[in-house]
């Protein structure tokens, strides 16, 4: 029987992947094609993306599959993978994620879709989550504030020191004390950090602290080996010579030791994974870092505070944020902008959810049944590393050979170390069974010892690893918040209330410019949970992350052909760690080359924050290049300011498209000069979904870009974190991207350290990009970004009418974002583009980026994957916005009392018993037909941030303040 296989390709192609992710169908990019006047798709690229950098040919990418063809695909790879029982540690561990969170959180777009909370009125939900965290973490550690997350222990660490490197008035040293059973993958990292903050690592026994001149310490809380130290000595000792104290502690085992708050610690870092996250072969995972009060104005990261609405009700938002680099640039303590949000949320509600009887129980368990494996392992002459141990024991002595023969058999993976010691850690997901096992391992089969005798023995003597005067005595968890949601029942009504104050794109579109809120398919996002994916550990050896490494290779393949450039290093896990580990690989090579002197980089002037904080970050002066009258970068300047320097050119840092949402003419010309002056070109890549199957930055000048994954290639935001920001980089480059040295990459230079705790970031999350790459192929990735720069034009065609384009290319286009001016409309009537940012909730709109890169001024971005609907209804929104800006100008409403000024409208509002306001309650909360459809309601009014910075709270308010 004949097959008509073209009949087939186009049943195939009617059903494809790409439909789905892309919004406007073939009707609606006519009629939107048609508002601008261009005649065809091919007539708008040519008119927006200068001849000289179009890619003359479709990217060289397989044919793309289909939803159900890519998953099968997927999921043999993932077979590859062998999900040995983990006894490794070493800050990564099994644990159970209770399925009431892993279906209602970690499988939910509405917690996973959800922006940062920047606009705090319809973020409450995620807000009070991180608060949770917060309040968690506080409690746990002892400390008086803690911050929102950060992306891992090891960078943690790194923050830690830099933070005491600055605080730390009182002693003159460049000196950081480190204990040498810190974990080794954060010394690695703390290697990297401190080479380019002139400060020199020393690295001894912690009980010798007191024989270095040092400005802070690390200490490891229990160490790496298992050992629980009474740290409250070394710490006084530290503070009595103005030596600052940081703790890296397993939040776990703080349930039962002694906090270090109580100890005196200054700093306390961690990974919350265990607390309900998979391990996922490294990540994401959220990071913990708490302070004392003394250090607030200090600590890294978000953090979230407790502040009042217009009405004077209590609200959240994030507090503090003048410290973030946005504002502070070059001069910025950190050039963090991200945290991991949503698996803080996620740590936080496996608290809620087990309290602190139910942490106590998994905790005491624990404990207890590394205590049976003690007890028999010490009768039967096995020598222990410690006589102390909350869930880790070290051997020695032992025949480590016959040891791994038997663990290959029974599938478990001890700890190996390189001198024959053994390291065997337990987690909650541990059974009496499993330590059954564990003796038949590491004694062979012969051995006589019973599980039920030696738990017998254990209670009976009372013997225990924590030593005397390291129990914890104080309580924790007290909230009602911990207290309260015991019953499934109960917490999935908590996690909907939560989840039913924010808004995230399963309401509607969210047109933040530069930050690519672009659908994250389902089909992209179920490899995520799948065991083989989630449940390996990222030192498992590698034969059993087979998978892992073709999947993640393969991908690594696509985005060398999507980029133009030869190697991609897949460790970063945040956009902002990537443009620091792009910008190291580029001193390290200069300094090999024998040009280690390089120090100047080039920003120019509507750089992202996260540039210039980051080439500090690299120990680089920055130079700021100014910007022509039309937002490009002003040649002359460059040229003038590439001939000053010359000499110690290290790098210039692009954006490409422009943060003005331009593709300026003259990029090939500034990396021209560049190279000219002896320096590097890093490409902020931002903006790569404007690129996409249009242009490479690696073919027109650049040597390195990072890649923000959880923008151009779907891994979702998860209200404010997760991120991948994986670097693209030339041959000349990539020996010195980053290392690892627990798990050590092919290529690259051993010496080069790591930016991140594991080898390969936050590797979970990859199966989604590689498979939107799949999915689309070159094809569909090429129309998604002809679609996004068809989006913002059509935007910016309808609006310009109504707002001033702020800029545009030369044939008159934008990229795929615009920039509307607010300036003019606040002179005229003193409405703000806050104000404009406020009202939109009330139309069903999260806003657009405000005051960046331009205060006083709108950037608007629609993404590919928003339909022609809801782009005109946002489009509608803001045309009646206007209308209502002009009813303010004319004198029709007051300007201290309209509308505007008084969103965003909540239900409190439309329960006023007198309503008197010039405007009806249905224009102030139902100003249009499609919310009267459907309402998204703003949980509480305006955030008075003033109120919230005086006032600075950031734990989790007593109940009496809800009745209030």
């Amino acid at each position: 029987m004949a097959v008509d296989n073209r009949r087939l390709a186009e049943l195939a192609s009617h059903d494809a992947f790409v439909h789905r992710h892309n919004g406007p169908g073939a009707n609606d990019v006519a009629q939107m094609l048609e508002t601008l006047g261009v005649d065809g798709m091919p007539a708008l690229i040519e008119k927006t993306v200068p001849a000289g950098i179009r890619l003359d040919r479709e990217l060289n990418l397989e044919a793309p599959r289909g939803e159900a063809e890519a998953l099968d695909y997927l999921k043999r790879l993932a077979r590859q993978n062998k999900v040995f029982k983990t006894y490794i540690g070493q800050g990564y561990y099994n644990t159970h994620t209770p399925a009431v969170i892993a279906r209602n959180v970690l499988e939910n777009p509405g917690w996973y879709t959800a922006y940062t909370p920047y606009q705090p009125e319809i973020s409450q939900g995620r807000l009070e989550g991180l608060l949770n965290f917060q309040q968690m973490v506080m409690d746990l550690t002892g400390m008086e504030l803690a911050n929102a997350s950060l992306l891992d222990e090891a960078t943690a660490a790194a923050e830690a020191m830099a933070l005491c490197h600055r605080a730390n008035k009182k002693v003159k040293s460049e000196r950081f004390f480190v204990a040498d059973d810190v974990l080794p993958q954060t010394l690695d990292v703390l290697r990297t950090r401190a080479a380019y903050f002139n400060i020199e690592l020393v690295v001894d026994a912690a009980e010798r602290i007191n024989d270095h001149e040092v400005f802070g310490a690390l200490f490891q809380y229990p160490g790496e080996t298992g050992r629980i130290r009474d740290l409250a000595p070394l710490i006084d000792a530290a503070r009595q010579r103005n030596v600052m104290t940081c703790v890296a502690a397993d939040l776990m085992s703080l349930v039962l030791l002694r906090e270090p708050g109580a100890l005196g610690a200054d700093v306390v870092l961690g990974n919350s994974q265990r607390f309900g996250v998979p391990m996922g072969y490294g990540g994401p995972h959220a990071a913990f870092f708490a302070t004392t009060d003394k250090l607030k104005r200090s600590i890294p990261g978000r953090i979230i505070g407790v502040s009042k609405d217009s009405r004077g009700n209590q609200a959240l938002r994030m507090a503090m944020q003048t410290r973030e680099q946005h504002i502070r640039r070059e001069k910025a303590t950190s050039n963090i902008c991200t945290a991991q949000a949503l698996l803080a949320n996620m740590a936080g509600f496996y608290a809620v959810y087990h309290g602190a009887e139910g942490l106590r129980t998994i905790a005491t368990r624990i404990h207890r049944l590394t205590s049976i494996l003690a007890e028999g392992l010490k009768r039967k002459g096995v020598q222990l590393a410690h006589d102390s141990w909350f869930d880790t024991l070290t051997l020695t002595g032992v025949d480590a050979g016959k040891i791994h023969g038997r663990a290959l058999t029974h599938e478990i993976n001890p700890r190996f170390y390189a001198d024959g010691r053994i390291g065997i850690s337990l987690d909650e997901t541990t059974t009496a069974a499993d330590v059954a096992v564990l003796f038949d391992v590491l004694l062979g089969d012969e051995h006589d010892l019973s599980v039920a005798a030696l738990d017998d023995a254990v209670v009976a003597s009372g013997s225990s690893g924590i030593p005397a005067g390291c129990e914890r005595e104080s309580g924790f968890l007290t909230h009602p918040n911990f207290t309260r949601y015991r019953s499934e029942t109960e917490m999935l009504r908590y996690l909907k209330r939560l989840e039913n104050r924010d808004l995230s794109l399963t309401h509607a579109m969210i047109p933040l410019g530069s930050c690519t809120m672009k659908l994250n398919a389902t089909s992209e996002m179920v490899p995520i949970t799948w065991p083989e994916f989630a449940h390996i550990h990222p030192f498992a050896p590698a034969d059993q992350a087979v998978g892992y490494k073709q999947m993640i290779d393969e991908l690594a393949a696509f985005l060398v052909e999507i980029t133009g450039y030869e190697h991609i290093s897949m460790q970063p896990n945040s956009g902002a760690q990537g443009e620091y580990a792009g910008l190291v690989a580029i001193r390290r090579y200069q300094a090999h080359e024998g040009q280690g002197h390089r120090d100047i980089c080039l920003i120019p002037s509507s750089a992202h924050g996260t540039n210039p904080a980051s080439a500090a970050m690299a120990q680089m002066k920055v130079v700021v290049v100014e910007c022509d009258k039309d937002g490009n970068i002003d040649l002359a300047d460059l040229r003038d300011k590439a001939e000053r320097h010359s000499e110690s050119l290290s790098a210039i840092m692009l954006t490409y498209p422009s943060t003005h949402g331009v593709f300026e003419e003259g990029v090939h010309e500034a990396c021209r000069i560049v190279h000219e002056h002896g320096g590097q070109v890093y490409i902020d890549g931002a903006n790569m979904n404007a690129q996409v199957g249009l242009c490479r930055p690696g073919d027109f000048g650049g040597d390195v870009s990072h890649l923000n994954l959880h923008k151009t290639f779907c891994i979702p935001h998860g209200g404010g974190g997760p991120g991948m920001g994986p670097i693209g980089v030339k041959a000349h480059l990539a020996p010195f991207v980053s290392n690892h040295v627990v798990t050590p990459i092919a290529g690259v230079r051993e010496e080069c350290g790591a930016v991140s705790a594991a080898a390969f970031g936050s590797a979970s999350i990859l199966p989604i990009s590689w498979a939107y790459i799949k999915m689309m192929g070159a094809s569909g990735l090429r129309e998604a970004t002809e679609l996004a720069i068809l989006n913002a034009n059509y935007i910016a065609t309808r609006l310009e009418k109504h707002y001033p384009i702020l800029y545009k290319g030369v044939n008159g286009t934008v990229a795929h974002e615009c920039i509307i001016d607010i300036r003019p409309l606040k002179s005229a009537s003193d409405i703000s583009e806050e104000d404009i940012a406020k009202r939109l909730m009330d139309y069903g709109f999260h806003a657009p980026t405000m005051s960046f890169p331009v205060p006083g001024t709108l950037m608007i971005e629609p993404t590919e994957s928003e339909s022609r609907y809801e782009i005109d209804r946002f489009c509608d929104a803001m045309i009646a916005i206007r209308e209502e800006i002009a009813k303010v100008e004319s004198g029709d409403w007051p300007a201290d009392d309209n509308p505007l000024v008084n969103a965003p409208h909540t239900m409190a509002d439309l329960m006023d018993a007198g309503w008197e306001r010039p405007y009806s309650r249905e224009l102030g909360a139902f100003p249009s037909d499609a919310v009267k459809a459907a309402k998204v309601w703003p949980a509480v009014n305006r955030v008075d941030n003033v109120y919230g910075d005086r006032q600075l709270i950031c734990s989790c308010p007593t109940i009496d303040s809800y009745r209030d």
